[in-house]
């Protein structure tokens, strides 16, 4: 409202300016009993003309004075809209337009301040199952399905509806009546999920819905909100289109994971983890040629926490960027101690990957550290192409351009898309562990290992095997033309000091 009320001093400082002005010179006419001077000189000198012809400009002046006022209130009623839009904006999903999470967290602020909290039940929503969706139709389908999600799910609520960030939305209702929540779950669940119609395809979504009501013992709705959330992760834990209504058993579970995500915050604040470096080895001439940085915390002596729940953590609490960047700038500085011919395998989660400031940022460490660009390959899944496909293609292209290589990692454990091969700039295709593990006596998986090899070698692509532990698989792999194995027959993961022992 700043420029609205630099507007209003200007219009303020005309009108107090003018009525000055008038007011002086009236005084000053009166005290020089200007009347009686008038009348004697003004056939003489034509006075009257003169005051006819200030009259006439005077009124010209205060016309243009009424235009300009009247201009000046216009441009304070445009600025006053256009900062109404951008708050409205700023508080509103683009999507969607649904209250977001900044709404949210004013109200939830508000309620506390008066005890409200015993007025509401909270519903927490995630929508899942867009992958596939998004393969079909492309990632604009997307937005389509949340804003029909958003129209069912005001159909049902008129107010207090929010969208939040990802594929989350959270609803806050009335309590007064003791409504049986579980069965309200239910019916959201059902109307939410039903049939989608879009560009002449039928799709289905999948949900869950985690619900809490206040009780005696709580007097917060930010705390309804939480225990909400910790009931929608444990109805995700039980699969697709399930609701979980939350127990006091529950409890222990939500602190757990508020003290796993304070320690995490810590250990990423005083750079507590580390990598461990696993051999990339070259299986015509048995020589390494690079190692895959693998990220390593340990909580406690001995006690590693799995990079899955880490990671995951990592991209639920917004903190992966950091841990990206914290760990590709460590790697770096490890590599520089290597071979300059060996290789750095580093690892993209599919969330950074949908971020087009990736590039940028992988840019700048390695331009910081004057780090050869084509001794980097990011390794990326096939999922994280579908997070968002054109920043995905945005930002392995650049990097491609640089002279950075791409491996695309677990090819064939999902849902497998052939296109993508073509689509996205790939230098490697790497075999999960999954297929090495029984393709020397499954035929069917033995011939898709051989598929993949083919495949990769029709398409200029190396070839990765992982998980190799035993001899008969090497050989195997070698007699196919496997270019590069990895697994624990030909080196652990280890750290940077215990490499030249490998």
């Amino acid at each position: 409202m700043r420029q609205k009320s630099v507007y209003e001093t200007r219009v303020y400082s005309i009108l107090i300016t003018g009525t000055m002005v008038f007011s002086f010179i009236y005084l000053l006419l009166i005290s020089l009993n200007a009347r009686k001077y008038f009348l004697s000189f003004h056939e003489k000198y034509n006075i009257d003309e003169v005051f006819f012809a200030l009259f006439i400009t005077g009124g010209l002046g205060l016309l243009y004075f009424l235009l300009q006022a009247n201009k000046m209130s216009k441009e304070i009623d445009h600025y006053v809209e256009e900062e109404k839009n951008l708050l409205w904006i700023s508080n509103h999903d683009p999507i969607t337009k649904l209250p977001n999470q900044k709404m949210l967290d004013s109200f939830v602020s508000s309620m506390d301040e008066e005890n409200g909290a015993h007025s509401y039940a909270v519903f927490s929503v995630e929508i899942n199952r867009f992958r596939h969706i998004n393969d079909l139709l492309g990632y604009d389908s997307r937005n389509d399905i949340m804003k029909l999600v958003a129209q069912r799910l005001t159909y049902l609520f008129a107010d207090n509806v929010y969208k939040l960030r990802g594929d989350d939305f959270l609803i806050l209702r009335s309590n007064n009546d003791r409504t049986e929540l579980l069965y309200l779950a239910r019916r959201i669940l059902k109307n939410i999920t039903a049939p989608i119609g879009i560009n002449g395809f039928i799709l289905n979504t999948a949900a869950n819905i985690g619900v809490a009501r206040c009780h005696e013992n709580v007097s917060s709705l930010s705390k309804v909100i939480q225990q909400s959330d910790c009931a929608l992760h444990e109805a995700k834990k039980l699969g697709r289109d399930q609701v979980k209504v939350f127990c006091p058993v529950m409890q222990e579970d939500l602190l757990k994971r508020a003290r796993f995500e304070l320690d995490f915050k810590a250990a990423l604040k005083n750079k507590a983890l580390s990598l461990h470096y696993q051999p990339l080895v070259d299986l015509q001439s048995n020589t390494i040629v690079g190692f895959e940085a693998l990220a390593r915390w340990e909580q406690a002596p001995g006690k590693f926490i799995p990079p899955l729940q880490f990671v995951a953590l990592a991209e639920e609490t917004g903190a992966i960027t950091e841990l990206t960047e914290q760990l590709l700038r460590q790697a770096c500085l490890d590599a520089l101690q290597w071979p300059s011919y060996t290789l750095l395998s580093f690892n993209i989660s599919p969330l950074q990957l949908s971020d087009k400031s990736l590039y940028f940022r992988i840019m700048r460490i390695l331009n910081e550290l004057s780090f050869p660009f084509d001794r980097l390959e990011i390794e990326v899944t096939e999922s994280a192409l579908f997070q968002d496909a054109m920043a995905a293609r945005f930002t392995l292209t650049k990097l491609s351009d640089e002279g950075i290589q791409i491996a695309l990692d677990d090819f064939g454990t999902g849902y497998s898309n052939l296109s993508q091969l073509c689509n996205f700039p790939f230098d490697k295709l790497k075999i999960d562990k999954s297929f090495i593990d029984t393709f020397l006596h499954n035929d069917k998986q033995d011939k898709i290992v051989r598929s993949l090899i083919s495949l990769a070698g029709a398409l200029d692509m190396k070839v990765t095997a992982e998980g190799i532990e035993h001899v008969n698989q090497l050989n195997r792999l070698k007699g196919l033309g496997c270019h590069i194995g990895q697994g624990y027959l030909l080196g652990k993961p280890a750290p940077q000091r215990d490499l030249q022992k490998i």
